[in-house]
């Protein structure tokens, strides 16, 4: 593939598994043309590694907020912290957040006023969000709505729901998140079967690194990075029929228009 510029939409560089070789890590990445990436908080903690990361490298954006996994810890002291943090001018969204009912590590209660916290938050400030849903049933959907105006935006992270969610998804004028699970044979075979509904303005590839990595990286490394967005890349193209070039400059433009971020 000739080089081209990718923007990695969803990473998480903060996390441990890259504190001995983070340099190499962003170093490969650039190799792989991916010139731009997002890297997400998921807490106060991360938030304030990724703000610290995205300080030390062009070309690298920071989010802000608290995941559904850690919504017990969730108050209006950590919420406040995380606005202070929000106002650093590398960060560019507040996310992630949402609702996960599938691990539960967070009781459903809690989770659900957490989002709706953020939710508020994030209007007040008028920033994009990244958005976490996994087994929600319909209900993040029922909190999102009554919250979200049509000037606001954000991305559904990972996608990975129904065709009626994808539907009501666009319908907001939300954008959909693309890991490595597009190319894992079975897995990826309902989402493979979705994309094509997916309008082409609306489309961003992400490696959720650590987590995800694509076929056929993870038969050789367990640990996903972000030079391995390029992967997911090909595969969307492929599954397309579009040509890798066109995408990557689609998927930049994109990227760079949610986050408000000069292309």
């Amino acid at each position: 593939m000739r080089q081209v510029r990718i923007f990695d939409s969803h990473c998480h560089l903060d996390d441990a598994s890259y504190s001995k070789d983070l340099a190499q890590v962003i170093a490969r990445a650039r190799q792989a043309g991916v010139k731009a990436m997002m890297v997400v908080g998921i807490d106060k903690d991360t938030s304030r590694r990724a703000i610290a990361i995205a300080q030390a490298h062009d070309g690298i954006h920071a989010s802000v907020g608290l995941h559904p996994h850690d919504a017990r810890h969730c108050d209006e002291q950590v919420l406040t912290d995380l606005c202070r943090l929000a106002d650093h001018p590398k960060v560019k969204a507040w996310g992630e957040t949402g609702l996960d009912f599938n691990r539960m590590h967070s009781p459903r209660a809690d989770q659900e006023r957490c989002f709706t916290r953020q939710l508020e938050i994030g209007g007040q400030r008028d920033v994009p969000m990244i958005f976490h849903e996994r087994d929600s049933g319909g209900r993040f959907l029922q909190l999102l709505k009554p919250h979200w105006r049509a000037r606001r935006s954000g991305v559904v992270h990972c996608f990975s729901g129904s065709d009626a969610e994808l539907d009501s998804y666009l319908a907001l004028g939300l954008y959909i998140g693309v890991t490595g699970i597009l190319t894992v044979h079975s897995r990826g075979a309902q989402l493979r079967a979705m994309v094509g509904r997916i309008p082409a303005d609306r489309l961003l590839v992400e490696t959720d690194a650590p987590y995800l990595t694509p076929t056929p990286e993870r038969n050789k490394h367990r640990r996903n990075e972000p030079a391995f967005v390029g992967t997911v890349l090909n595969k969307l193209a492929d599954v397309l029929g579009q040509p890798v070039e066109e995408l990557a400059e689609i998927t930049w433009a994109n990227t760079c228009r949610l986050f408000d971020i000069d292309a």
